[in-house]
């Protein structure tokens, strides 16, 4: 059984996702503000919680800000973000603190239910089962930085560390699996996100662009146009 955990200071839409998500047999809890949701969470509802349902805009702690806490202690945890903000912008921040979808306001509630559906299958394996971060030491090199793929962290030669998303650990241990070859778009999202993902190619774009900042070399990663992306080999 689902547990979904519905982040929303809009008692009309809190209600009525917690009325809709039952219907399709999802258990649920609510909280009205960020602050609220992660009392929850810290508490111990993360044992049973598989989902999180986060508003952007809300008293006390954002969204946003949530979802780095949420990220920094239970990284397994998937969250979409449902909000008013539709700005291309808000859709990158929103990858970057290591959502796992974005729904924009107002929404539809087939297009929820199915969303809900998709993420929870993606994240119903364990998060390294075949994927190359299975197969990975638990740390490995990209260019001169170090990966600990256990802990989410990039370090950088001077020391400096770079917490990592569950999404873009399985990114560089993949890319670390194939040096110097082309990974077409299509195979990155079937590795990474699964097979089941129904989005587009944006979603892992915006993921790219995000690695690049955190590499001391983002040049490291290489677009390649019309297919996709590949490891650059260093001399």
């Amino acid at each position: 059984m689902h547990k979904i955990l519905i982040v929303e200071d809009d008692r009309n839409i809190r209600e009525g996702l917690e009325i809709l998500l039952k219907s399709e047999g999802y258990e649920t809890a609510t909280a009205a503000d960020g602050e609220e949701a992660l009392r929850i969470v810290n508490t111990g509802l993360e044992a049973c919680a598989t989902l999180v349902l986060l508003d952007i805009m809300m008293p006390k702690k954002n969204g946003f800000d949530v979802c780095r806490e949420l990220r920094a202690k239970h990284p397994d945890l998937p969250v979409i973000f449902l909000t008013a903000k539709g700005e291309e912008i808000d859709k990158v921040l929103a990858f970057g603190f290591g959502a796992d979808d974005y729904i924009v306001k107002p929404f539809g509630n087939r297009e929820l239910l199915a969303r809900v559906a998709a993420v929870l299958r993606r994240s119903a394996a364990n998060i390294f089962a075949n994927t190359a971060t299975a197969r990975a030491d638990e740390h490995f090199k990209i260019g001169a930085d170090v990966v600990d793929a256990r802990r989410f962290t990039l370090t950088a030669p001077d020391g400096n560390v770079a917490p990592l998303t569950e999404k873009e650990v399985r990114l560089l241990a993949y890319f670390n699996a194939n040096p110097g070859v082309v990974l077409r778009r299509e195979k990155l999202l079937d590795e990474v996100w699964g097979v089941s993902y129904s989005g587009g190619t944006r979603t892992l774009d915006q993921h790219i662009s995000q690695l690049r900042k955190k590499l001391s070399n983002p040049a490291l990663i290489e677009t390649v146009h019309w297919a996709g992306y590949k490891l650059r080999v260093e001399s």
